[in-house]
């Protein structure tokens, strides 16, 4: 009985755990949910108040599917997807004339309509939208003469989700940015925290475990490119949130210094496992090297909203750079020399991240590590 009710407990956590993010993804998603709704009822409108057709059902259905229950959709895309439901449409339209509906129809326009969009140069998402569309128009009942008014209200519903997405009510780029990059840094300097307590403890599959997890970040930084690069062209082309550009621009810098980042530091846990395995020396100066990487990576994204909050991130950035450099004049082991070169490459990609150029980060590494060098030794 007692297990019996240990379980059922077990399992109502659960369902508590699963409805509150259900919730939780549901409140994050409740913008864009609003979004598309808005987009869809006003393409309705402008084909039927402005275009002057009595049931316009694709130009609502295009404005849904070029907007989405989705984030991040870049202008490029937003077209591509109009283009193709139209073209795909006008297909149909032909086929359907001619031949009525059925399933060699059906057949038909969908091989046309695919070929038609690749000849004219259409990627993966144009093609599969031409397809699409054209399916639907051959399975729907059509007038008695071909006519370009289902085309026309697709463009419309095309053109109301551009406006909408991108011009009238986009939804904060700044926000999305800052989640997507809490989400990857919050994970990395984790990861490095962990990693330096594992060497420190001489734990083996506690650095195994650092490894996996650095093997899976590229996820997390995907969303976080997508969420800077989107939200830097929402910025450019919206009115409402050109202001917004700068820190945009700081996010977008950042992404791609941080996927360095991150490939530096799987080398880096790698070098640890290596270190391990051959029972090689690791000075307590890279182990707070490591450290210093994670406090910097944990200050990195608040500066990337304030540049005024930036100090913090870099000077335990250049900290961890002088300090690796320096355990190098106690231990020359090649596992040591290796994790050193990843830490002072990470400190590097951080100090970029923060919007500093090449040379000047890489010098203000090089005398951080000769001043820790004259603490410790004296000066030459």
């Amino acid at each position: 009985m007692r297990r019996t009710a240990a379980l059922l407990d077990d399992a109502a956590q659960r369902s508590r755990t699963t409805a509150h993010e259900r919730m939780a993804h549901l409140r994050e998603l409740a913008p864009t949910i609003a979004q598309t709704a808005l987009a869809a009822a006003g393409a309705w409108l402008v084909a039927t108040e402005l275009i002057g057709h009595a049931r316009p059902f694709f130009a609502p259905i295009a404005a849904i599917i070029v907007l989405g229950v989705t984030r991040g959709r870049h202008a490029r895309r937003a077209l591509e997807l109009t283009a193709g439901v139209a073209l795909g449409i006008c297909v149909a339209d032909l086929i359907v004339q001619g031949l009525g509906t059925g399933p060699l129809t059906i057949a038909l326009v969908v091989a046309l309509a695919t070929a038609a969009a690749i000849a004219l140069g259409g990627e993966a998402l144009f093609v599969s939208q031409a397809a699409t569309s054209a399916t639907l128009v051959a399975t729907l009942p059509g007038g008695d003469h071909f006519t370009l008014a289902r085309a026309v209200d697709a463009l419309a519903g095309g053109g109301v989700a551009l406006a909408v997405g991108f011009l009238l009510a986009p939804i904060d780029p700044v926000r999305l940015a800052r989640t997507a990059a809490a989400s990857v840094l919050d994970e990395l300097g984790s990861l490095l925290a962990a990693l330096a307590a594992a060497l420190e403890s001489r734990d083996r599959d506690a650095v195994v475990d650092a490894l996996l997890r650095a093997r899976t970040l590229d996820n997390r930084h995907a969303s976080f490119t997508e969420a800077a690069s989107s939200g830097l062209e929402v910025a450019t082309y919206s009115p409402l949130r050109r202001r917004k550009r700068a820190v945009l621009e700081r996010y977008a810098t950042a992404a791609t210094q941080i996927a360095l980042a991150i490939g530096n530091v799987r080398v880096m846990a790698r070098g640890a496992l290596r270190a391990i395995d051959l029972d090689d020396n690791v000075p307590p100066d890279v182990i707070a090297a490591l450290r210093d990487l994670a406090a910097s990576v944990r200050a990195l994204a608040p500066a990337l909203d304030d540049p005024l909050r930036a100090s913090r991130a870099r000077e335990h950035a250049v900290r961890a750079a002088a300090r690796a450099t320096l355990s190098l004049l106690s231990t020359a082991n090649l596992s040591t020399s290796a994790i050193v070169g990843q830490v002072r490459s990470t400190a590097l990609d951080l100090l970029r991240g923060l919007g500093e150029e090449r040379e000047p980060a890489a010098a203000a590494i090089r005398a951080a590590a000769r001043a820790v060098a004259d603490e410790r030794t004296g000066p030459a």
